[in-house]
């Protein structure tokens, strides 16, 4: 681990094989745009991997993958992290079928990477916990010219009026002084985040869906930052405490 990461705000070591299991995967059709967009497809740099669910879809279509991360709890789900049933997630199986990725526990403000190097550089989920600046002016030394920089993130989630109404009193109430600094930028779609390149005049909407049962559902939910930091504090388990109103809202729990 490089000395400048040391100081990074971590809030996924904790629980970082939950993390890996429980998170919902990016379209396909983001990773498919994002390579159209480069002429060469040599090298692409996922900045903050977290458990590499972006490096590994990067792997389809470039010869190579960096891939990292200041955590290193992070970095070992990415490379195998292991399920409640004791398996192995599809997530730690697809990363290790893809030998072009390359994991590396450092701060995305200092990359090891040469100058202009990479064709692409993303960051998935992951630009608010950053020094975005200090960030920036690495990515642009990192970049190839006429590179392409991509970020993006996701917020609350929407699966029906009865659910989404428990969601937001979860959400926006029971969790408000839980969650970290970022989390705004998170609500605002990075419209708020500097940033040091020239934009895309028009980006295709993406839309992630995810086909979930209700307990893979309050999966999700308890590997968020707030819900790890409300245990933490108060010995009680947020996802819990709604769980009936949830579940009631829902119906069938295996219903999909």
């Amino acid at each position: 681990m490089s000395a400048s990461s040391s100081s990074f705000r971590d809030h996924f070591s904790g629980h970082a094989a939950d993390y890996a299991n429980a998170r919902p995967h990016y379209p396909d059709a983001l990773f498919d745009w994002l390579a159209s967009q480069c002429p060469r497809r040599a090298l692409a740099w996922d900045a903050g991997c977290g458990n590499g669910q972006a490096s590994v879809a990067l792997a389809k279509h470039f010869e190579s993958v960096y891939a990292s991360d200041p955590s290193a709890e992070q970095i070992a789900a990415a490379h195998g992290s292991v399920s409640a049933a004791g398996g192995r997630t599809p997530e730690a199986a697809a990363a290790e079928q893809h030998q072009r990725v390359r994991y590396a526990v450092e701060a995305a403000e200092h990359c090891s990477l040469p100058d202009a190097c990479a064709d692409l550089v993303v960051v998935a989920q992951a630009m608010h916990w950053f020094d975005v600046p200090r960030f920036q002016a690495e990515a642009r030394r990192v970049l190839v010219p006429n590179g392409v920089f991509a970020a993006w993130t996701y917020a609350q989630s929407r699966v029906r009026p009865a659910v989404d109404e428990v969601f937001d009193r979860f959400h926006d109430e029971l969790l408000e002084g839980y969650w970290p600094d970022g989390r705004q930028h998170v609500i605002d779609g990075y419209r708020n985040l500097p940033f040091a390149f020239t934009r895309y005049p028009a980006v295709p909407v993406f839309e992630m869906r995810c086909d979930w049962t209700l307990p893979q559902y309050f999966a999700y939910l308890r590997s968020w930052s707030a819900s790890q930091r409300y245990q933490r504090s108060t010995g009680k388990d947020a996802v819990a405490m709604i769980a009936a109103d949830i579940t009631a809202a829902w119906g069938e729990s295996q219903e999909v």
